[in-house]
């Protein structure tokens, strides 16, 4: 579960569901505290190291006691665990001496969290800065509310790392784009978090700068947790998480520079280039299908018929030579697949012309290496089914019928999961 999906279960929690987009960019801990600090938002003074020598050096340079932070795309890393000594991906240290040791542990491991898969995600960075004495953790997210509609600021006094468990002390700010967060907000938050004059003056400086990051910045969830208050009176933000629209790659070619990507999301990432829509299943079963609808059938069949899929990958009506070869090349570099169904209705695009692009680059790829059915059904259909069958592909085979393709595809790969 990611940190979206945390924000949707507070929503959930309070008053009904929240309907969430399904695609979002989300940042590492270091890149959202380099955009927070480009807005003049507080936050500590941090530092990447990729190695344990790096990690000694940055606290005898800071000086301790200092914060080691593991850099993963998932929340609730304190309480997480490393597979190498089954403690936390955040951790204090004392001196250059620790840091160095328990980098040694932290680096090159799998951090598993509430919110990572079961085994867990790599750590490849640490970020570091010097710790920051608390005197109260406060819980600042803005998002989006479609029941709204429009954006909503979430505040609660109570924040860190049982935000999820405090749902009622969660207070909900709604306000437009058109106006940020205007001073009767202000007030309203002064008076149901208690701020005093010179505390909310901060707070209304550091929400007028959230809203601006998340109008200009295309962001879809900015969350600070915890925003700290300290001793001195000072308010710091030690951990952020932010989303960004990943619509607005276009607008936003900085901010999707900072794009840190798995070996697993590498194949969304290259579909996503040529505006495919990929979403990676657990199955063994290709599938090339245009239109959403069509798409989320066809995993629909296969599993009645018994299969699994192994994407979710719709061309929409981009279906050409380029958009299929860059599709059969996704999928032929995934060693899960065994077999590929091919699920074409041609209203946008014919049929024919399908054929003829699925031919071209199989020709590209030196043929396909493993069984393809194609189902093509609408626009020239009986031409395009033509075209396949006497193409003397090796491992194609061809099916008009939608049911009887799944079933095909199915018996095909049964048994090489």
């Amino acid at each position: 579960m990611n940190r979206h999906q945390s924000i949707a279960r507070l929503f959930r929690k309070s008053y009904g569901p929240f309907k969430q987009q399904v695609r979002w960019l989300s940042l590492l801990e270091h890149h959202s505290h380099k955009l927070l600090n480009d807005f003049h938002i507080p936050v500590p003074r941090g530092f990447v190291v990729t190695s344990p020598e790096g990690a000694k050096d940055v606290v005898f340079a800071i000086s301790a006691p200092s914060v080691l932070k593991s850099q993963i795309l998932a929340g609730g890393r304190g309480k997480g665990k490393l597979s190498s000594d089954g403690k936390g991906g955040i951790r204090f240290v004392k001196s250059p001496s620790e840091a160095f040791e328990n980098a040694t542990k932290m680096l090159g491991y799998f951090l598993t969290t509430k919110q990572t898969p079961p085994e867990g995600l790599v750590v490849n960075k640490l970020y570091i800065y010097k710790a920051v004495d608390i005197a109260q953790e406060f819980y600042i997210a803005m998002t989006f509310d479609r029941e709204w509609p429009g954006p909503v600021l979430l505040m609660s006094d109570d924040g860190g790392v049982n935000i999820e468990s405090n749902v009622d002390k969660l207070h909900r700010f709604w306000f437009q784009l058109s106006t940020g967060i205007t001073a009767e907000i202000i007030a309203e938050i002064q008076q149901k978090l208690g701020f005093n004059v010179t505390e909310i003056a901060e707070i209304a400086r550091i929400l007028c700068q959230m809203a601006k990051l998340f109008q200009e910045k295309d962001a879809i969830l900015l969350e600070l947790n915890p925003l700290v208050r300290t001793p001195e009176g000072k308010f710091v933000c030690l951990d952020a998480k932010f989303n960004f629209d990943d619509a607005a790659r276009f607008r936003q070619p900085e901010i999707f520079s900072l794009e840190e990507r798995s070996p697993e999301a590498e194949d969304e990432y290259q579909a996503s280039i040529l505006g495919l829509s990929y979403v990676r299943l657990d199955g063994n079963i290709g599938n090339v299908v245009n239109g959403a609808g069509l798409a989320m059938a066809t995993n629909d069949l296969i599993s009645q018929y018994g299969g699994r899929s192994a994407n979710f990958l719709d061309v929409g009506g981009r279906a050409n030579k380029e958009t299929l070869l860059k599709a059969f090349e996704i999928l032929n570099q995934d060693s899960r697949i065994k077999g590929i169904l091919i699920n074409i209705y041609g209203g946008i695009v014919r049929c024919d012309m399908i054929a003829e692009s699925v031919i071209a680059a199989a020709a590209e790829m030196g043929g396909f290496r493993v069984p393809v059915v194609a189902r093509l059904q609408g626009t020239n259909c009986n031409q395009g089914l033509e075209l396949l069958a006497s193409s003397g592909l090796h491992n194609l085979l061809v099916d008009a019928d939608f049911e009887g393709a799944a079933r095909r595809i199915v018996k095909l790969t049964a048994g090489s999961i």
